[in-house]
Order: structure tokens, then C-alpha cells, then sequence
């Protein structure tokens, strides 16, 4: 090959590198082509969806709080049983270990002092297990008022006054005697008395008011003398570990008769908003884990029903008006005479069905059985019925955990 020709080769080759190099670097950096149109009635191609979102996780049921009682575990709450503090039956006995009662009460008069009494009581106390009461604890109750109603005495208890000459002492130091009488009880194993007495009682005619003037446990005769010392003697127990039940609501201040030994016992001037009403709206606002609700009838409230038979009284007066969400306990509807004209079975449905929560028989514990016997009939074949005894059940069970 001459030299020309090398030459003209090598600048031929050079060219033909160099337009392989540029064509290489047009299709490396060419735009990208437009999409072709989809022909009609050609199958177009979705994006992507978005990813399914996770369901949220159920929330779980809340737990039902009376899961594991039985039917008659959960009645048997509803009930407090009477136990003579001087010679208790067997009956009272039987009312926890067979009946499942959950409830008990001193009942009488001892001068024994705390040690028989706390032996007493462990007496009770032993029989509760997992079989009885679903092993909840009893509460223990008594009437330790003063004056003439303190049923417990002797070594170990105070002697204590009246509420009328409680009265005279300053809110105060009524609180601190109160206290150390609710130490007593706690020291005998007692966790709840059924006091103080808030019935306002007119001061001209207290002499003839049997129940409460006439033995003078009322507090004063003013709403601020009976809400002021009430609601301190309350706070001693309570500072002690004793809960306290204010009664009789409505009000047993102008009755003419007693409940437990005449019939027909009715207060004719007492109206839904009557100062003596206030009186116990005091002594809720101050925190009381129990109203007891009196036996007579209130014509100007419910004509038809004692007061703790009477919806309108428990369901309407204390749940709606004065905003009561605690236990609403019975005065004695075993022996009373007030409500003989119905049958013990009559007087535990309707307490219940009234929107109360505990039936007190104290006076004599051997209608505990029928009583119980029909809320349990009751409740197994009315799902209404059966509801008032579970909401029931929660507040008694409410005010036991207060005392843990």
C-alpha cells in the first residue's frame, strides 16, 4: 500500500469511529417516545392500586363485672340478714352458708364488750368462701346511734349520747368522738352502721313523734343543726374505716306512729321537695355509701306504696333528683308491722323492682329464705327484672371495694 493510500485508510477509519461514537450517543440521550394510541376497544392496562388498608383490630368487649356469680350468689348481695347479738340462730347462720346472703346485722342488745362481739362476727366471717358469697367479704352492720339505741356496749365501747346531745357539741369535736367510736366498731370487725338519723323533726311536736322525737335522735331541730352534726358524726366513722347509712328517707320527722309496731303509718305533708328532703341531699353531697328508706307512706309523694316499695321515692327521689348512685338499703321489712299487709316474697320484689338494693331483715332472719327464693324466681324469668338486680348487685359491690 503506497503512502497516499495509508493515508486516505486511515482518515476513512477515523470518520467512520467517530460517526459510531455520535450515533451512539444520539440513541443515549433521544427522548422518549409519545405512547402510541390504544386502538379502540383494546384492553387498557390499570395502574397500580394502592395498597388495601389493614382493618382496624375489633375492640374487645368490656368484661362483664359479674362474670362467675350465680344467679343466687348475686341475690344473696342483696340481703342483710339479722343476727342476735345475745343468742344468734341458726337461721342467720344458714342465710350466709346456704342462702348465699352477702349481708349481715347485730341485731338486739349486748354488754359484752368488742372481744365476744369480734368473735361474733369471725363467726360470720368464716363462712364466707367461693361456694357462699363468691368469696366476697360480708359487711358487718349495727345501730350504733347512741342514747337509746346502741346496741353494742360494754369493755371496749363508749357510752354514747344521744344525737339530740350530740348536738351540743361543735361539728368538730363531734367528728373526733366519732372517730374513736368508729375505731370500736372497726376493732370488733364491724364496717358499716346504720347512722346517723338525718329526719328533720318539727321541735314543737317532737315529744309526739314516736320514732325518732320521742327517743330523741334527732340532730337539732333545724335543717343546719341536723346536716352539720350528721355529716360529722359521719365523717368520724368513716375516718375509721365504717361506712354509715343516713335514714329514713324521706323523712320519718312528723309521723304519729312507729313503723315497727303500728300499721298504716303515713305522712300526709311531706312533699318531693320538702326541707326535710334537702336535709338527706346534704348528706349525700357529703359522700354517705347508704340511704335507708323508711317504711311509711308519703301521700303527697306516692299514696299507693311505702316509701321503700315506691319507685317513685327510690328510682324517681333519690337516683333522679338528689343524683344518689349508692346502696339504697330498706328499714326492717321482716317484722314490722308496717308492712305485714304483704307477704315477705311481695316485700323483696318489690324493693328491688323500686330500684332499691338491699333488703334488711333484722328483726327476724326466717323470712330470708322466701324473700330470697323470690327474687331469684323472679329475676330467672323476668330479662327486666334480672337487670335491676345486676345494676343492684354492682353498687352493693361498689361500696364493699370503698372498704378494701
Amino acid at each position: 500500500m503506497t503512502p497516499r493510500a495509508r493515508t486516505v485508510w486511515i482518515v476513512v477509519a477515523l470518520v467512520s469511529a467517530l460517526a459510531a461514537v455520535a450515533a451512539v450517543a444520539w440513541y443515549l440521550t433521544r427522548p422518549a417516545p409519545a405512547p402510541s394510541p390504544t386502538p379502540s376497544g383494546a384492553p387498557t392496562v390499570a395502574p397500580d392500586p394502592s395498597p388495601t388498608p389493614t382493618p382496624p383490630t375489633p375492640s374487645t368487649p368490656p368484661e362483664d363485672p359479674l362474670a362467675g356469680w350465680s344467679l343466687e350468689q348475686k341475690v344473696g348481695q342483696l340481703f342483710m340478714v339479722g343476727v342476735d347479738v345475745s343468742a344468734p340462730q341458726q337461721t342467720s347462720y344458714d342465710a350466709v352458708s346456704r342462702l348465699h346472703v352477702g349481708n349481715v346485722f347485730l341485731a338486739g342488745r349486748s354488754q359484752e364488750g368488742t372481744g365476744p362481739t369480734a368473735d361474733l362476727v369471725a363467726g360470720f366471717t368464716a363462712l364466707v368462701s367461693p361456694e357462699t358469697t363468691n368469696g366476697t367479704p360480708l359487711f358487718v352492720a349495727t345501730d350504733q346511734e347512741g342514747g337509746y339505741v346502741q346496741v353494742l356496749r360494754g369493755p371496749g365501747f363508749s357510752q354514747i349520747p344521744t344525737a339530740l346531745d350530740q348536738t351540743g357539741l361543735a361539728p368538730s369535736a363531734l367528728q373526733a368522738d366519732a372517730t374513736t367510736w368508729g375505731a370500736e366498731l372497726a376493732a370488733a370487725g364491724v364496717n358499716l352502721n346504720l347512722a346517723p338519723v338525718m329526719d328533720l323533726v318539727p321541735e314543737a311536736t317532737a315529744a309526739q313523734n314516736p320514732p325518732i322525737g320521742y327517743f330523741q335522735r334527732s340532730y337539732g331541730f333545724t335543717p343546719d343543726a341536723v346536716t352539720s352534726h350528721a355529716n360529722a358524726f359521719s365523717a368520724g366513722m368513716e375516718a375509721s374505716g365504717v361506712d354509715v347509712t343516713i335514714k329514713h328517707f324521706p323523712g320519718l320527722g312528723r309521723v304519729a306512729e312507729n313503723t315497727d309496731t303500728d300499721a298504716g303509718v303515713t305522712d300526709d305533708v311531706t312533699t318531693r321537695d320538702d326541707p326535710s328532703v334537702a336535709v338527706f341531699a346534704s348528706g349525700i353531697e357529703a359522700g354517705a355509701a347508704f340511704v335507708m328508706t323508711s317504711t311509711a307512706v308519703y301521700t303527697q309523694i306516692d299514696p299507693s306504696l311505702p316509701a321503700a316499695f315506691s319507685p317513685v321515692v327510690v328510682d324517681g327521689m333519690l337516683r333522679e333528683d338528689l343524683g344518689f348512685d349508692g346502696v339504697v338499703i330498706t328499714d326492717d321489712v321482716s317484722a314490722a308491722q308496717q308492712v305485714q299487709a304483704w307477704s315477705p316474697a311481695e316485700r323483696a320484689v318489690l324493693t328491688i323492682e323500686a330500684g332499691g338494693d338491699m333488703v334488711l331483715a333484722s328483726a327476724d332472719p326466717g323470712v330470708v329464705e322466701p324473700m330470697v327464693a323470690a327474687v331469684v324466681e323472679r329475676a330467672s324469668t323476668d330479662p327486666a327484672f334480672a337487670a335491676k338486680v345486676d345494676a343492684a348487685v354492682q353498687r352493693v359491690l361498689a361500696a364493699k371495694e370503698r372498704l378494701r
